[in-house]
């Protein structure tokens, strides 16, 4: 059996003379939720319209569930949240998840008990013959994510699905991921929203210029790169570059070093080396890099553009 829910090779799709997204290459566990990050115009949308059989890919090969893309019977046991959505705002809550339901090929008997169950979890039961024209964005994020997951998908694509939301929205929708992960259900994350990534995601790839530059587990993120902080006294040029040897990254200014270190377990040689320099040692703070700093570690400030 395929462990693997969606593998990618060498994709690419270009644009005219642009490469939106110029070779993507990738593997998504079957029931992980997988992050995808990069900057605007990194080719996230892109592939993710690929993965989908939306846009045809230029060259390069895709499967998803271990089917080629845009099998029918895959599609089937797929959901999907876009970014920009634009649902039928002339149907009630009701009509639109019956819609959705009979365009996945659901049972009548199934697709009402399923839209009762699904209205009650995102908190619109009270909501369901109201027309969709009078909703919020909120809550048009709500139903979307109810329509997303209706069918009992193995494979979701979550398109920025916490736009809109508020906290409570956010955590509904943190929630909902956990469960379809324990459900045993694959999760294609993108979001901008970073911190709801750390506490969500199993891993995460990050893309620039339409390809993967690093892909990680979000389990190693604690006990993976932190940045030192060191306050020191009678520090000479010479001792401050020798410090090279434990990390990277080092700056120094009137006192304070900052520096990356990939295991905070040289910390101690690190005091001992310097008070042998002569150096008067008053502190030494490790901070754990958040993925927010891992982004723009990985991507660059300016996103890599």
């Amino acid at each position: 059996m395929n462990t693997h829910a969606i593998e990618t090779n060498e994709l690419r799709k270009v644009f005219g003379e642009k490469a939106a997204v110029k070779g993507l290459t990738l593997q998504v566990k079957q029931g992980e939720v997988f992050g995808f990050l990069g900057p605007n115009g990194a080719g996230k949308t892109t592939s993710i319209k690929m993965l989908l059989g939306l846009v045809a890919p230029t060259s390069g090969s895709a499967s998803l569930l271990g089917a080629p893309v845009g099998n029918r019977a895959a599609l089937t046991h797929m959901g999907f949240l876009p970014e920009h959505f634009r649902f039928q705002d002339w149907l009630t809550a009701q009509e639109f998840l019956e819609l959705h339901g009979r365009l996945y090929g659901m049972n009548q008997l199934d697709i009402n008990a399923r839209i009762d169950e699904l209205l009650e979890r995102v908190g619109l039961s009270d909501f369901r013959n109201k027309f969709l024209r009078t909703f919020s964005k909120g809550m048009l994020q709500r139903i979307g994510l109810a329509q997303a997951i209706l069918n009992h998908p193995r494979l979701v694509f979550l398109d920025e699905p916490t736009s809109g939301l508020d906290p409570v929205g956010r955590r509904l929708v943190r929630d909902i991921i956990h469960e379809l992960r324990a459900d045993g259900t694959s999760v294609f994350l993108n979001s901008h929203l970073l911190s709801e990534i750390e506490v969500t995601c199993d891993r995460v790839a990050f893309i620039r210029h339409g390809e993967v530059v690093r892909v990680m587990e979000l389990s190693t993120l604690n006990a993976g790169q932190i940045s030192v902080s060191i306050r020191a006294g009678n520090l000479s040029p010479q001792a401050a570059n020798g410090l090279s040897q434990w990390g990277t990254d080092i700056q120094v200014n009137d006192g304070q070093v900052t520096m990356s270190l990939s295991n905070e377990l040289v910390m101690p040689e690190i005091t001992r080396y310097l008070v042998a320099q002569g150096a008067e040692v008053f502190a030494l703070t490790p901070t754990h890099l958040s993925l927010e700093e891992i982004f723009i570690e990985t991507v660059g400030k300016d996103g890599g553009l």
